[in-house]
């Protein structure tokens, strides 16, 4: 399929959270002429992608993409009940949009990808306890020994992780909001694959975080059609509890008596948090329902569930930004990527947060009206 303008003017209003009319009144054309635009009732002329584009700061070459580079229905990600479907759109398509680009990247820099084990049929408790024993031996860790990086040891299989921000009507970037703070996306069995975390928060949190979505690369590819989303996520929770503390290391870690302060020494050794390492004790069969269910009290009572103690460092990926230099030189440009590869400038900054902006704003320096309030529509201004 060819590129469909149309069609990326809608991905444009999802990723900045954008109504037709909102876009319409910022790009000064009529709502109506949008909406039939994007039901193809009207082609669009290139003056309605010039004024969108300068309007949003957005590049024209975003809307030469073809969709077939975007993978269709492949992403998993926990979402509250209460997410509106406006918010989820955006998370999908600001994970697919960084899936895009990375893919391409990958392929124009050559970067090696390393098979993981795939999971198929019916998978038990014991099975991804295996799996994640494969997928420590698929990408060269050792089998029983703490992973002093996460990220690293999936980036050096040729999985991109990327930090990524919802970007708003504002050009400007927050956290999204849906439940969950990572997502993995991948198009089809034995294509590339992406991980992402919304919000790197603490350390073992993102070390957690990047851990399940692996599981879910490893776990559902084959099997994602016939899985209940719930079980979904609780096989990647499993999987990531075995990735990062092995059950061969259990029997040592979870000896004598479990009180949370052999929990939080445990968290300074494999970086995982106490209510992981508590779940993880409770998946293996060392406590029971009922301990589990006491330790959580304890946690809430100290204020520890959501303030833990014991500081894991939040980890950086890099492959993102070596693929950017070996492409663009160093330090890369920030623009000349984001015309070349047709992304807005504020989600190409979240790729490659150390990356340094361009010192000259060109034509991204406009002024979007939305309403009666005045608007930065330039990425690098709101950067």
């Amino acid at each position: 399929m060819a590129h469909d303008p149309a069609e990326r003017i809608r991905t444009l209003r999802l990723l900045m959270g954008l109504t037709q009319g909102e876009l319409a009144q910022a790009a000064g054309v009529s709502q109506p002429l949008i909406s039939q635009i994007q039901k193809g009732i009207k082609p669009v002329s290139g003056d309605v992608l010039e004024r969108i584009a300068r309007a949003t700061g957005t590049p024209l070459s975003f809307f030469d993409v073809d969709p077939a580079d975007l993978p269709a229905d492949t992403l998993a990600f926990r979402k509250k009940a209460s997410a509106s479907a406006k918010e989820v759109a955006r998370v999908e398509s600001t994970v697919r949009e960084a899936y895009r680009v990375a893919v391409r990247l990958m392929a124009e820099t050559k970067v090696r990808r390393t098979s993981l084990p795939r999971a198929e049929g019916d998978v038990t408790p014991d099975a991804i306890e295996g799996l994640a024993a494969q997928t420590r031996a698929a990408l060269g860790i050792a089998p029983d020994g703490v992973i002093g990086h996460v990220i690293r040891a999936c980036e050096r299989a040729g999985i991109p992780v990327v930090p990524l921000m919802l970007m708003d009507a504002q050009g400007d970037g927050e956290e999204a909001v849906v439940g969950h703070s990572g997502a993995s996306c991948w198009r089809g069995q034995g294509e590339p694959s992406l991980i992402s975390y919304f919000s790197a928060g603490s350390g073992d949190r993102q070390r957690f975080t990047t851990a399940h979505e692996l599981g879910h690369l490893v776990l559902h590819p084959a099997r994602r059609t016939d899985l209940d989303p719930k079980q979904a996520e609780l096989e990647a929770h499993r999987f990531a509890g075995a990735f990062l503390l092995p059950r061969e290391r259990a029997e040592e870690a979870f000896a004598g008596p479990l009180m949370l302060r052999e929990f939080a020494s445990l968290k300074r050794r494999w970086g995982i948090s106490i209510q992981a390492l508590i779940n993880r004790s409770y998946d293996l069969g060392y406590i029971d329902r009922a301990r589990r269910e006491s330790l959580y009290k304890q946690l809430g009572a100290r204020g520890w569930r959501t303030n833990e103690p014991v500081v894991v460092h939040a980890e950086q990926p890099t492959l993102m930004r070596t693929m950017l230099s070996r492409k663009y030189g160093e330090p890369p440009s920030l623009l000349q990527a984001s015309d070349d590869l047709g992304l807005h400038p504020v989600l190409m900054r979240s790729l490659a947060p150390d990356v340094a902006i361009d010192p000259a704003p060109r034509q991204m320096a406009n002024v979007i009206r939305l309403g009666d309030r005045r608007r930065r529509s330039s990425s690098l201004q709101a950067l």
